[in-house]
């Protein structure tokens, strides 16, 4: 009982002698910190006391695209703990090759009443993918945020890491280190924070007095075996730094590299992107481009209860600043 105490009031940010008034519905706590003590309770796993579980936990959706890429469960840990402070249970939809859609997932959300929806990386990032499902959310008056960038005419709030300013960072980065032939590879042709780093990677190109070739370009999946295969191309081309959309994909670009007999980064420079978990404890470890993700996080829970609490929020895009982390993948150009 004890280490449950400490654990709910670790989780909420309260005195264990606040959980304990909660749990034996003694008065002196305020609802909003009650209700984030149950939430607690339920994110823990832990049962709730007899008298307190005929109510019901206030719900909300977070929906990810996958979770083999660390970013995700980071992100989902954030959020979650941020919810649970203000008395709401995230329930975790993550989706998963063949099986449940993120269509099936709001009409499973919807059925159980939830009080919003967080969609963090989903298809409102992707212009070709269907998108009625979101239609059906603001027709319902469902409070619903958005953590990327997102198509345009949505109309959800939407926070997003600064994309241009990423790639922007990671190419002055490796011109500053001597690469002249630099590629990227990216996610697919309709995803728009792809496309945003491909505008900056051409915009930095013409600054430094060139052109970005198309065949410097590569799309793929977001997966390592992505970067594997759209790297092995780029050295194929004669690439010798690789700026990558997401960590998986730059470590698939490490593999490729050595698969080639090459090293990384005396032959070849891997810059990655969001700074997940243990790219400091690879082989090289990698240097990335850092998502603040804390601070996404945190913001998506309060534009998210606003909207729940009624208030107005724009919908519009918070950008927030990304930061360059200078680790061992990249090195001086090969003479």
């Amino acid at each position: 009982m004890t280490r449950r105490l400490a654990e709910v009031a670790r989780k909420v940010g309260v005195s264990e002698a606040t959980v304990s008034r909660v749990l034996n519905g003694k008065p002196g706590v305020s609802e909003t910190t009650r209700q984030s003590v149950l939430s607690a309770l339920d994110v823990l796993g832990y049962e709730r006391p007899t008298q307190l579980r005929g109510e019901r936990a206030r719900l909300v959706g977070l929906v990810l695209p996958e979770l083999q890429n660390p970013i995700f469960p980071a992100l989902a840990e954030v959020i979650g703990g941020s919810l649970a402070q203000q008395g709401l249970t995230p329930v975790l939809c993550t989706q998963t090759k063949g099986g449940v859609s993120e269509a099936d997932y709001v009409e499973l959300l919807l059925q159980q009443q939830v009080s919003g929806v967080v969609f963090a990386g989903g298809l409102f990032a992707q212009a070709e993918a269907p998108h009625d499902h979101y239609k059906l959310l603001a027709d319902r008056m469902i409070p619903v945020v958005l953590v990327n960038a997102a198509i345009t005419d949505l109309g959800f709030p939407c926070v997003a890491c600064d994309d241009a300013v990423a790639v922007d960072q990671a190419w002055r980065h490796l011109e500053s280190l001597g690469h002249e032939r630099i590629g990227l590879v990216l996610g697919p042709v309709d995803h728009v924070p792809s496309q945003r780093k491909l505008a900056a990677a051409r915009a930095a190109a013409r600054q430094a007095g060139g052109e970005l070739p198309e065949e410097h370009v590569e799309r793929t999946m977001f997966s390592l075996e992505g970067g594997q295969a759209a790297t092995a191309r780029l050295l194929d081309q004669g690439v010798t730094g690789i700026i990558c959309a997401s960590d998986p994909l730059a470590l698939g670009a490490v593999r490729a590299a050595r698969r080639r007999g090459l090293t990384v980064p005396d032959d070849v420079s891997v810059v990655g992107y969001d700074d997940s978990a243990f790219m400091s404890c690879t082989e090289p470890p990698l240097t990335t481009v850092r998502q603040p993700i804390e601070a996404m996080g945190r913001a998506a829970v309060e534009l998210l209860c606003t909207q729940i609490q009624g208030g107005d929020v724009p919908p519009g895009e918070l950008l927030f600043e990304p930061e360059l982390v200078v680790r061992g993948s990249t090195g001086q150009a090969p003479g």
